[in-house]
Order: C-alpha cells, then sequence, then structure tokens
C-alpha cells in the first residue's frame, strides 16, 4: 500500500518516502476527517459540547481504549502524550533527600530531563544504566537495570521502545524484577500502543504511559496515562482545576482530577476509537496482524540495511517492533548526524532521522556520544523497495563499513529531533 492514492487513507506528499512514522507518526484521512466533525460539532455550541456532553464522549472513548489495553477504565487518564504522562507521575512523587531515581542510557531526551529536574529539587538523583551496544541478549538489559537498584531506589523510568536505539525492551521481566526489589516502574510506552500487544493488568507497572499519535495513527495531542489502582490517590495532575472538590461520589476520583484541566480541544482523544477501528480494518485478520506485519517488514529492512552496508546489528532481531536502527560508521556528533538526516531528506527525499547515541541527557556532561543511529519505521504504507533505494542512497555517499570509501556528509547546523 502507497502512502498516497486512492487505495490509501494517508496523504503523504507523493514526492517523500516517508521512513520515520515512530516520530509524529501519520493520522489517516478517515480519523482526521472524523476529528474535523467532531471540531464542528464542539464549535456549533461549546456549552453543550463541552459543558453537558464531554464527560460522556469521554467515558465512552477511554472504555474502548482501556480495553484495546486490557486497563481498569478508572485508571486511565488522558494527557496530551507520554512526555507530559511522564512529568504528571514524577511531580506527583513525595521524593526525600538521597533518592535515587533509576534509567538508562537509551531513554528519551525530554523525559531524563524531567527525572533530572524532580531529583535536583529533592536533592536526589538520577542513575544512568549504561545498557552497552552491541546487545547480544535482553537479558543484559534486565541485569543491567537489577545491578543498579540500591536500598534509595524510589523509582525506574524506563522505555518498553526505545526511542534513539528502536529497541523492544523486555518489560514485563523488568516490572516484576523491579518490584521483587520494591521498586516501583513508571512505564514509558510512548512508542508501544499499536506497535506492539498491550496487557496492563498482566504488566502490573505502577504507572504506564502512551501516545495514541504514533502507531496508534490517533490525531496528535492524545495520549494516555494509565495507574494502578494502589497508585491512584496520590497522582495529580499538572493543572489543578475544578475536580479537586467534585463532591460526586459516583465518579472515579481521577476522572475527575484528570478530565477537566481548562478549556481545550478534547477531540483527538475522542478520535482514537475511530483510529482504532480504521487501522484495525486494513488487515483481515485486525490489529494483530498488522502490528505483526509492520514488526516482520522492520526486521526484514535492518536485516537489507546491515548486509548492504555490512554493519553488525545493535541487539538480536527478538527485540524488534516496528521500527529499528543500524549504526552508521559517521562521526556521531548533532552536526554530522544532523547533516546526513538533511542530505538524505534535501536530496534523495526520505525521511529518516540520524542521531546520536546516547542522547545528551542521557551522556555525562563532557562525554561524547559513541554511536551514530538511523532509525527506521515500518508501517502499512512502506514497501521494501523504500529500503532498497535508502540502502542505495547510504551506499552512494560511502557508508558501507568496508567499502573504502570516504563518507559523503555535508557540514549543517544541528536540530531538535522529536519522538
Amino acid at each position: 500500500m502507497r502512502p498516497y492514492g486512492p487505495d490509501s487513507p494517508w496523504d503523504f506528499d507523493p514526492a517523500i518516502t516517508y521512513l520515520t512514522h515512530g516520530t509524529y507518526g501519520a493520522c489517516p484521512r478517515p480519523v482526521i476527517e472524523f476529528q474535523r466533525a467532531l471540531r464542528g460539532e464542539l464549535e456549533s455550541n461549546p456549552i453543550r459540547f463541552l459543558t453537558r456532553e464531554l464527560e460522556g464522549r469521554l467515558d465512552a472513548a477511554r472504555r474502548e481504549v482501556a480495553a484495546f489495553l486490557n486497563a481498569d477504565p478508572e485508571g486511565l487518564v488522558v494527557v496530551p502524550n507520554a512526555t507530559t504522562g511522564v512529568a504528571t507521575v514524577l511531580e506527583s512523587l513525595r521524593l526525600r533527600p538521597g533518592d535515587e531515581l533509576l534509567t538508562n542510557d537509551h531513554e528519551y531526551n525530554a523525559t531524563v530531563n524531567a527525572l533530572e529536574t524532580v531529583a535536583a529539587r529533592a536533592r536526589g538523583r538520577v542513575v544512568r544504566v549504561e545498557v552497552r551496544l552491541p546487545i547480544r541478549h535482553p537479558e543484559e538489559v534486565v541485569e543491567a537495570h537489577l545491578a543498579a537498584v540500591t536500598p534509595h531506589t524510589r523509582l525506574a523510568l524506563i522505555s518498553h521502545v526505545t526511542s534513539p536505539s528502536g529497541l523492544v525492551f523486555p518489560i514485563e521481566t523488568l516490572v516484576r524484577e523491579l518490584s521483587r526489589l520494591g521498586v516501583d516502574t513508571l512505564v514509558d510506552a510512548a512508542h508501544a500502543p499499536g506497535m506492539l500487544p498491550i496487557d496492563l493488568e498482566a504488566l502490573g507497572a505502577a504507572w504506564w504511559t502512551g501516545n495514541g499519535h504514533k502507531w496508534l495513527c490517533g490525531p496528535k495531542g492524545a495520549g494516555m496515562l494509565y495507574a494502578r489502582e494502589d497508585k491512584r490517590a496520590d497522582l495529580r495532575p499538572l493543572v489543578t482545576s475544578h475536580g479537586r472538590n467534585d463532591p460526586r461520589l459516583d465518579r472515579p476520583p481521577l476522572w475527575k482530577e484528570f478530565d477537566w484541566q481548562g478549556t481545550g480541544d478534547p477531540t483527538a482523544f475522542l478520535s482514537l476509537p475511530e483510529a482504532l477501528r480504521v487501522i484495525g480494518s486494513l488487515d483481515p485478520d485486525g490489529w494483530p496482524a498488522h502490528m505483526a506485519s509492520n514488526q516482520a517488514k522492520a526486521v526484514d529492512a535492518r536485516r537489507l540495511l546491515n548486509d548492504r552496508l555490512s554493519l553488525e546489528p545493535i541487539a538480536p532481531e527478538s527485540m524488534l517492533g516496528a521500527m529499528a536502527a543500524v549504526a552508521l560508521p559517521i562521526a556521531p556528533d548533532e552536526a554530522t548526524t544532523e547533516a546526513l538526516s538533511r542530505s538524505l531528506a534535501d536530496e534523495e527525499r526520505f525521511e529518516v532521522p540520524v542521531g546520536p547515541f546516547p542522547v545528551r541527557a542521557c551522556r555525562v556532561p563532557g562525554q561524547p556520544p559513541a554511536r551514530a543511529l538511523l532509525r527506521i519505521s515500518a508501517q502499512r504504507y512502506n514497501e521494501p523497495s523504500d529500503y532498497e533505494r535508502l540502502a542505495d542512497a547510504l551506499v552512494r555517499r560511502g557508508l558501507a563499513a568496508r567499502s573504502g570509501a570516504t563518507a559523503r556528509v555535508p557540514a549543517t547546523a544541528s536540530g531538535i529531533v522529536a519522538g
């Protein structure tokens, strides 16, 4: 399925090859039209939509999303994105001096910045686990985290699917083993919903937050935060509004606190059930087959790139979802990686992220990055020929590890890499 044309629900510019679905996602046309209709209803009578109807609409949408995640709806609240979900949990903690917040060097720059902010305020500290590349077995990830736990470890922030390296971490084992040691886990699942099967009841994490705009293909601004039942009483939204003193006893406390935080546009989250229907209908066997197809495509694409460029894989194929990263033989600094990404976009019309690893917040001040990673995504609209042409473009630039050629990467300014 091409990303444009009458048979596709996506409306990409036909001049580009979009290999970075994991960055901002891509919302299909029927979902955009559904949201547009909701916005029309809202603007036709804001009082009716926001004051009289919003709670019922939110409750219905939340139940559908919760069912997709196998989660108790009473523990699920709406947030704009997973970064906000992480910040919400961290700001709700009652940290003490000396407390340690555990994370690793595959994490997202913004969320590690958030860890540093709350740790500094409480006079605690962030402990960064090094998970070295290449990873030979997922158990290495578990062992590295468990070895860093101390009596002062208060919380672990771990991504289910890592952003810079595009790897699926063994989150079920991590949550279970950390809990055994008395450590709560906040799962950053920004990439997980819609990429991998999710069962929050079975996972049992203290907190979990995910995005609806990435692999669920919903509108931007549709995120969710889940709290285990024993963690709900202390969870507070970043904005305090009317729900704090809502006297109703027939409505879950979290819903009262989170569902209204001032006037905004709730149509992104309200459109997620439509996204679940649209994407789930693309394969005759529904979401499980859709996710498995994307995963298989990513595995094949990484194998192709590594073979064509004579590169060693950074982790086993069992740790891949619908994204994959390859380590390129170029200088792993921001200027060089951004230059390559920009060159591929401007000259070849590929949208594909290239960045230094680890990200800045995961490095000791003054420590240079260790690798330059190019990360591909695999979505329904991508085809094997997309990755073959990308490999051709990289080979032309002399990026095959044993080609003997000089890499052609023009100089350019550094930029911000999202997702």
